[in-house]
């Protein structure tokens, strides 16, 4: 079955554009799972049954993986298995009649207005690293870029006059996200009056956001970065990566923006992965009720 995974991948390199992280983790997935089937003694496409592929998916739940994990897993093994009817080495499609557990979705925390203007005041300085540091957050916050996004975000890619980036996302998809006067002033400042003396070793050197040894920003320090600033601001919550992306969503929500809108500025290529935000807000507008309703 190998050669089958590599006719698929080699499909969603070229028709799809997927990015090689995905890809890894459809080659993984399928090659686990094209083992049990081997050990099973099923050694080709038309011989798969959709009681082979519920057994594998039971098998893997014995073995206490996460249902989140068994979910993605059996997308992978549904896409793998439509394309090798559409091109023919398989008559028909096993997965068909396989249903798609429906996960509890776990609502994104996310940071109040009044901690993320916490954490901007407490990277206000004079030194380099913090007028760099305060580039990068102002431009996540009024972004709402992944981070991997942002880490990769080139000059060519800012325009600061016009007040837009244009983001490579997931796929190489290309978006447009606009941004505002306080993210267009402090990326400005940085990149005129710090970024010179940071790429002074290599001038050829693309990417905004620089390191102290003139080499691109991680995601690692970025990650580190917004937790030091939400520790010096008191700010009490479990931080992730992703919580100024989460806060972008959530606070264009609050104050009226369309879910439209919202889905094309984060990149998302189905609005209901951008519809969790919704359920964001509404758990905020319960627990104000809760809390100042009289009869609550």
């Amino acid at each position: 079955m190998q050669q089958f995974i590599d006719e698929f991948l080699n499909f969603l390199a070229v028709e799809r554009g997927l990015a090689g992280n995905t890809l890894l983790a459809y080659r993984s997935d399928l090659t686990k799972y094209c083992d049990s089937l081997s050990e099973k003694g099923v050694n080709g496409p038309d011989k798969v049954s959709r009681e082979n592929i519920t057994d594998y998916m039971f098998d893997e739940k014995k073995k206490g993986i996460s249902a989140t994990s068994i979910c993605r897993n059996l997308s992978a093994i549904k896409m793998f298995h439509r394309f090798l009817v559409r091109e023919r080495f398989a008559k028909e499609d096993p997965t068909h009649l396989v249903e798609t557990p429906k996960l509890w979705k776990r609502i994104p925390e996310v940071l109040s207005q009044l901690e993320v203007e916490s954490m901007l005041d407490e990277t206000k300085g004079e030194s380099w690293q913090r007028i760099r540091d305060n580039a990068i957050l102002e431009l996540f916050y009024a972004s709402g870029m992944r981070v991997s996004e942002l880490v990769n975000l080139q000059l060519e890619n800012v325009n600061l006059s016009m007040g837009y980036v244009r983001c490579i996302g997931k796929g190489s998809k290309e978006r447009l996200i606009p941004i505002g006067t306080k993210a267009r002033e402090a990326v400005t400042e940085y990149i005129e009056g710090i970024r010179p003396a940071l790429v002074k070793k290599d001038p050829s050197e693309k990417h905004i956001f620089i390191s102290r040894l003139g080499k691109k920003i991680s995601r690692q320090s970025i990650w580190k970065l917004i937790k030091q600033y939400a520790r010096m601001a008191n700010i009490n919550k479990t931080i992730k990566p992703h919580m100024l992306r989460h806060s972008f969503a959530t606070h264009l929500l609050e104050h009226g923006a369309d879910l439209r809108s919202v889905q094309e500025m984060l990149g998302h290529s189905d609005i209901s992965t951008t519809q969790i935000y919704t359920h964001v807000d509404r758990e905020r507008l319960k627990s104000v009720h809760k809390q100042f309703h009289p009869r609550a």
